[in-house]
């Protein structure tokens, strides 16, 4: 792989680098930030990898697979972090491109998959992505207003869930729901007051052949459109009390549950 010795912070080389906190970033890329976010970019990601700002003792972890066209700056750690802009200790960041959206045709075509109506938080994004790469999600939809799982904070969270489940928007909410019955989905939505226990998935009620979990936002939960389109409402039973679970952590249990089949 090409290394570049960068000395200067100042190098217009490492622009793409730049006070990530601002977040202006060319529209058409992404951060990657840490070693083994990095590594998943790198290896079974979708996405072209533009450049790679590194320590000396993180070039280690860079798999020697960088292809040849693509730099990888090499600088000291303080001068990492005067050019990102925050206290940056992770070894290792990487500039990806976004590339075209997946075709939702394409999503229709897996078996299990996950959607986020008005999810807001980065972090609640990324948690999910997680979840859904661990459990072999075959791809995530995302109504309008859901944050953008490719924002530095989402990858981070999802541990590159999010560079490696393949996703798309559902611009035309809630309209667009009706494809995925159509498409031979049970719609799930999991939701407080479901009628399921989702612990009954599985044992005494079977699995769908394909499904799609619907989850909402903390707060608002699942909309009335989107449980109207279900077949199936399922909620996570929990201790007496005025209990509650991050959604992410919700997803994760029902994805658990759901592939016991």
């Amino acid at each position: 792989m090409p290394l570049v010795r960068i000395d200067d912070a100042a190098d217009p080389r490492v622009a793409d680098y730049r006070d990530l906190t601002r977040g202006a970033r060319a529209p058409e890329t992404f951060v990657a930030e840490g070693r083994l976010i990095v590594r998943r970019l790198l290896g079974g990601s979708r996405f072209r990898i533009r450049s790679v700002l590194a320590t000396e003792r993180a070039l280690a972890d860079v798999p020697d697979a960088v292809p040849a066209d693509v730099p990888v700056y090499v600088a000291p750690g303080e001068l990492i972090r005067r050019v990102v802009g925050f206290p940056f200790h992770r070894g290792c960041l990487a500039i990806g491109e976004r590339g075209p959206e997946i075709p939702l045709d394409a999503i229709l075509s897996g078996r299990r998959l996950v959607v986020l109506e008005g999810i807001t938080n980065p972090d609640n994004v990324g948690g999910v992505f997680r979840s859904a790469m661990a459990f072999g999600v075959d791809g995530v939809l995302l109504s309008p207003g859901c944050a953008d799982p490719l924002y530095r904070r989402a990858i981070r969270v999802s541990m590159g869930g999010a560079l490696r489940v393949p996703f798309a928007p559902l611009p035309a909410w809630p309209d667009e729901l009706r494809r995925l019955p159509d498409a031979g989905f049970t719609v799930i939505a999991l939701t407080p007051d479901g009628g399921t226990d989702v612990a009954e998935l599985g044992v005494t009620r079977p699995v769908p052949p394909r499904f799609a979990l619907v989850l909402g936002a903390e707060g608002d939960g699942v909309g009335g459109a989107a449980r109207a389109a279900a077949h199936l409402t399922v909620a996570i039973r929990m201790a007496a009390g005025d209990h509650s679970l991050n959604v992410a952590t919700a997803a994760g249990i029902a994805l658990h549950r759901l592939m016991r089949r």
